[in-house]
């Protein structure tokens, strides 16, 4: 590495100047925790010994077939164990990872490896044939290596097409000697945003970001050693909110969830013992309306980070009393999963009834321990009062913040004006610095010139007891210009009218913050739950 100098003058040595990276974490896991349970998939059980070897041979199988430092290898994979190889095993050669969301359309698929440049992409089995056909409307003269990877357990065999996963690890060396940052502002991993709005941004991640937050966020969920961690957020989402890149840290096990369900879900924390996932509030839902068949009796807390969207405090009021404990946390792509969460106050908030606990519950609370603190700033870029009232937007800055959107310099001096990320996201902060978003700057309702949160409309509409999912959009009207209308899913076997739910609401909210339209039908949702409100505005535009 030699000598660098910095401006005192003072010299950077070997010995005391190692680039950050998250890859130690399962080099030091290797060592300490070698017969200790590291990944775990039905009847797939790996010890860090054998997480290490595998790692090591997907590594030195892509070095091998020419995959140099900075070229970029693409997933398109569910929550299974190739993929949190691949998490590792990727950058373990250099390379960089682009773990593509396995729900997106063809065109788009194609025009991600097209912009990442992929040179390899791994692909499980049941979706090859999307992908497949994606690399036939690429651009690019040499097209990515497809490798498969089937999953035997769950019905998806090969397809004699490709290459397998497990015969490319079989051309690997279990002791590769991993290639390691030479500086930690080298890029680990590109993250494609949902683009909702015109073509996803290509978010790069670096080293020394990845590894920060996998240290702040043992601190912010309170984990000792061991945890044993469901992989409900998938891996295509800010690479599993970077949570198996720290597993290794604890010596915590990884248990892949192909399928998200209820069931999975209870299923996962009583026969492997889960003490810990993340997921969005829609699987917080799916959890309290299981019907009992799917559930199953546990006798340890779960501890859960939710995000995605603010959760209902109806939600979090009755998920608490089943055993899970749930902190709220916020973030985006660009600040490699969450950036805050709602730190819990004993002191302040120990003997507060069950619905205003769950409302403080429900803010997105304060920067994690290896950020910097959270501002919420005006369109001057002037910090707003904190009185708990006052809007502007998240300002974001600190270590896990993305180095910024690939090829596309004019959208990153944007987001980066004057100094801080730019959420997009409108919020009040309270006197305790406590940050609590009122909603998107795009879903903000402006109704005869009064600002309608469609957050606090949804809110109150999941009180209802024939509520499970609501979001609330603009839709255009004549004498207002705009008003809230909400589309609602309700509980199965449940029952509420289009006037039942405007009476319900009327009577929590103000008049002009009242549905004047009530929609049933199933809500669109992303790979992460998330609900596409843009879909919505579209109909309710024609109603």
């Amino acid at each position: 590495m030699g000598w660098m100098k910095d401006e005192t003058g003072l010299e950077k040595r070997a010995a005391n100047f190692v680039p950050l990276t998250p890859l130690t974490h399962l080099q030091r896991a290797a060592l300490v925790f070698p017969k200790h349970e590291a990944l775990v998939y039905g009847t797939f059980r790996k010890t860090y010994a054998d997480y290490h070897a595998r790692v090591s041979q997907l590594a030195s199988a892509l070095a091998a077939r020419g995959i140099a430092p900075g070229d970029v290898v693409a997933t398109v994979m569910p929550n299974v164990p190739a993929q949190a190889e691949a998490l590792f095993g990727v950058p373990a050669c250099g390379a960089v990872l682009n773990t593509i969301n396995t729900r997106l359309d063809i065109g788009t698929i194609s025009y991600i490896l097209d912009h990442g440049e992929a040179t390899v992409v791994l692909v499980d089995t049941q979706f090859l044939g999307a992908v497949e056909e994606a690399l036939k409307e690429m651009e690019a003269e040499a097209l990515p290596l497809i490798v498969e990877v089937p999953d035997e357990q769950a019905g998806y065999h090969a397809s004699g097409r490709h290459l397998t996963y497990e015969d490319l690890l079989a051309e690997g060396d279990a002791d590769f000697e991993w290639i390691m940052p030479a500086d930690e502002w080298e890029s680990i991993a590109l993250n494609y945003t949902s683009g909702t709005t015109g073509r996803p941004k290509g978010v790069v991640y670096h080293h020394r970001g990845a590894y920060l937050i996998t240290l702040g966020t043992p601190i912010a969920w309170r984990m000792t050693l061991n945890p044993r961690l469901l992989t409900i957020v998938p891996f295509f989402h800010c690479n599993n909110w970077c949570h198996t890149w720290m597993m290794p840290a604890l010596g915590g096990t990884v248990v892949c969830c192909r399928d998200v369900t209820a069931k999975a879900i209870y299923d996962a924390i009583a026969d492997e013992g889960v003490t810990h996932f993340g997921g969005a509030p829609i699987v917080l839902n799916a959890i309290v309306n299981a019907p009992d068949a799917d559930r199953r009796a546990f006798d340890h807390t779960v501890e859960v980070f939710t995000a995605g969207a603010p959760p209902a405090p109806a939600t979090l009021a009755a998920i608490e009393p089943m055993g899970f404990n749930v902190t709220q946390v916020y973030g985006l792509t660009e600040t490699y999963g969450h950036a805050t969460e709602c730190v819990w106050k004993d002191e302040d908030w120990g003997d507060l009834e069950q619905e205003p606990r769950a409302a403080i519950k429900a803010r997105q609370g304060v920067a994690l321990p290896t950020m910097e603190p959270i501002v919420v700033m005006d369109d001057d870029l002037c910090p707003v009062p904190m009185d708990g009232q006052t809007v502007g937007q998240i300002m974001i800055r600190g270590n896990s913040v993305m180095k910024g959107y690939y090829k596309n310099p004019r959208a990153t001096a944007e987001s980066f004006k004057g100094g801080y990320f730019h959420s997009g996201d409108i919020a009040v902060q309270h006197p305790d610095t406590y940050v609590q978003i009122t909603d998107r700057a795009k879903d903000i309702i402006i109704s005869g010139g009064e600002n309608v949160s469609s957050v606090e409309v949804e809110g109150a509409l999941m009180h209802h007891p024939a509520v499970l999912l609501c979001a609330v959009v603009a839709k255009p009207d004549e004498k207002w210009g705009e008003v809230p209308c909400a589309f609602v899913e309700l509980k199965d076997g449940a029952d509420a009218s289009e006037e039942d739910l405007i009476a319900f609401a009327r009577q929590r909210l103000a008049g002009f913050k009242t549905p004047k339209r009530v929609v049933f039908q199933e809500l669109p949702k992303t790979s992460t739950g998330k609900i596409q409100k843009f879909e919505l505005r579209k109909v309710a535009a024609d109603l």
